[in-house]
Order: structure tokens, then sequence, then C-alpha cells
């Protein structure tokens, strides 16, 4: 059981036995629960409530992420695909219109000012 559902089952049980607690007190003493007991009844329902709320919000942030992170992986490899694909025309085309034997230079180093002439 996952925690949202979970802290939605206390919050039922907790303003429930709350509820019917103080309907029986009512009904036999013509009174209510004690203060403390309601005030924590409350406080055990309101603490669930708002847990199974924070709960509900990361599992759909979770998913989110998710569903962000696949989208983008997949984008990613579509782009791979096609960068891939346009340098190796690239470089067989040059070798091809160069003949077998031509060779890649590489260029100088960099950093050559004019001081170094």
């Amino acid at each position: 059981m996952t925690l949202k559902w979970l802290a939605v089952v206390v919050a039922t049980v907790s303003v429930t036995l709350c509820v019917t607690g103080n309907v029986v007190t009512l009904a036999l003493n013509g009174g209510q629960l004690p203060l403390l007991v309601n005030l924590f009844a409350l406080a055990a329902a309101s603490t669930a409530i708002v847990l199974a709320v924070v709960a509900e919000l990361h599992d759909r942030l979770n998913d989110r992420l998710t569903a962000l992170t696949e989208f983008l992986v997949e984008r990613l490899r579509e782009i791979e695909a096609h960068t891939g694909d346009r340098n190796t025309g690239f470089v067989e085309g040059y070798l091809l219109s160069h003949g077998q034997e031509a060779a890649v230079v590489p260029f100088g180093r960099r950093g050559r000012g004019a001081a170094e002439r």
C-alpha cells in the first residue's frame, strides 16, 4: 500500500473514531469526549491529509520527470543519429573527391602570435 493511501486510511479511521466516540459518549453520558482526545484525533487526521497530498504531488512530479527524461533521451538519440550521418557523409565525400591518398592534415598549433614568427 502506498504512502498516500495509507495516509488516507489513517485520516478516515481517525475521523471516524472521533465522531463515533463523541456520538457514543453523548448517547450514554450526555457529554462529549475529553478535549485532548478530540484534538489528538483531529491532529492525526490533519497530519495524514497533509501527508497524503504531499505524497500525491510527489508521485505526479516523479511521473512528469520520468516522462521528460524519456523525451529528452529519445530526442538526443535522434539528434545523435542525424548528426552522425552528416559527419560520416562529409568525411566520405571529402575522401572520395580527393582520392584514396588524401590525408587529413591537422591545423597548426594555436596561440602563435606575431612575436613568434
